[in-house]
C-alpha cells in the first residue's frame, strides 16, 4: 500500500521507525511535510500538491505534527481524509487533544478521572478560582503546551496568584490544577494503537522537578500497568477520537488520573524501555482501516536504511 507520513523531519526517530516498518511490511512509504503541501478545494473536488507535483493516491496517513504547526498540519491532514485517506488520527481528534481545556472537558463528561482543573479569564475571579482548587501546592500549566514546556508548580497562594496574574498578562491560555503528592513525581505513559495498550512505561521527574517528561530530564522503566489503567487510558483515546494515542496518567489514593492525551507520542522512550516494536502496530493499525485495496508487496528492507524525505 502507498502510505504517506507527514513530518517536518524526516531524521526524526519516531518518524524514521514508521517508515522503516512500513518498508518491512511491504509498503510504499514517503515523509511529507506538511508545510510544503498545498490544497485546491472546490465544488468539484479535492486536490493536493507538494513541491509542485500532485500527490494522490495514498491508502493511509500517518500524522506527526508538532504542536507549533498544529493548525496548518491539521488542514493537510483534512485534505488527505477528504480525497479518501485513512488516517488512525482524524484531524478533528488531533485539534481536540491539542487543546487541554476541551481535552479535559470531554473526558469529564465520559467519567474518566482527572485531577480537578479550573479555568477562568477575568483578573477579578482570581481568588476564587484558586479556591475552587483549594491550598496549594497548584500546577499552573499552558492550553496548548508540549513536552513539559509552560508547566509551573507554585507552592504559596502568592506565587500562584503571581503567576496566574503574569499569564493573563501575557494574554497567555492556562489550566490550573490540583498538585497529586502521592505521585511523587511517577508518571505512566500507556501507548494505545487501535483499542489495546501495547506498551507502558514509567517516566520519574529528575531530583528537584516535579515533571517527569523525558524531554525535561526524566528516566522511563517499563512498566505493567493494570487492567483498569488499560481501561481508562483506551477509553481516553477513544473520547477524544484518537486511534493512536500516548495516555499519561498518575496513579492516586482515588486511583489512576489522566494528566493528558497525547495525539503525536513519541517512540523512542517508550520502544526503548519496552522493546515493544510500537511502529510496526501503528502500520498495521494504519493499513487495516485503508478502503484502498494493497498493492503487490514490495521487497522488505533491513532496518537502518534510508528513506523517502
Amino acid at each position: 500500500m502507498k502510505l504517506a507520513i507527514l513530518s517536518r523531519n524526516g531524521k526524526l526517530y519516531s518518524t524514521r521507525r514508521l517508515v522503516e516498518a512500513a518498508r518491512a511490511a511491504g509498503h510504499s512509504v514517503r515523509v511529507l511535510d506538511p508545510l510544503r503541501c498545498y490544497m485546491r478545494i472546490g465544488n468539484t473536488g479535492f486536490a493536493m500538491r507538494y513541491k509542485g507535483r500532485a500527490i494522490d493516491g495514498y491508502g493511509a496517513v500517518i500524522p506527526r505534527i508538532g504542536a507549533s504547526v498544529t493548525r496548518y498540519g491539521c488542514a493537510v491532514l483534512r485534505q488527505f481524509e477528504l480525497m479518501g485517506s485513512h488516517t488512525p488520527n482524524p484531524a478533528a481528534a488531533i485539534a481536540r487533544a491539542r487543546d487541554k481545556l476541551a481535552c479535559h472537558q470531554l473526558l469529564a463528561a465520559q467519567g474518566i478521572g482527572l485531577p480537578t482543573t479550573a479555568f477562568g479569564d477575568n483578573p477579578d475571579d482570581t481568588a476564587d478560582l484558586l479556591a475552587l482548587l483549594g491550598p496549594p501546592p497548584h500546577v499552573i500549566k499552558l492550553n496548548e503546551g508540549t513536552q513539559g514546556a509552560g508547566v509551573m508548580l507554585t507552592e504559596k497562594p502568592s506565587a500562584s496568584r503571581s503567576v496566574v496574574e503574569a499569564l493573563r498578562g501575557l494574554y497567555a491560555n492556562f489550566l490550573v490544577q490540583e498538585f497529586v503528592a502521592e505521585a511523587e513525581g511517577a508518571d505512566l505513559r500507556c501507548f494505545v494503537v487501535g483499542d489495546r495498550v501495547v506498551a507502558s512505561m514509567q517516566r520519574q521527574a529528575p531530583a528537584g522537578d516535579f515533571r517527569s517528561n523525558l524531554h525535561r530530564g526524566g528516566s522511563a522503566t517499563a512498566i505493567e500497568s493494570t487492567a483498569g489503567e488499560q481501561a481508562m487510558a483506551v477509553r481516553a483515546a477513544q473520547a477524544v477520537g484518537l486511534g493512536v494515542a500516548g495516555v499519561d496518567l498518575i496513579r492516586s489514593r482515588r486511583g489512576p488520573l489522566v494528566l493528558e492525551v497525547n495525539a503525536s507520542p513519541g517512540l523512542e522512550g517508550i520502544e526503548e524501555a519496552t522493546g515493544v516494536d510500537i511502529a510496526a502496530k501503528i502500520i498495521e493499525l494504519a493499513v487495516s482501516g485503508s478502503k484502498f485495496p494493497e498493492t503487490s508487496k514490495a521487497r522488505p528492507r533491513r532496518r537502518g536504511r534510508g528513506f523517502n524525505q
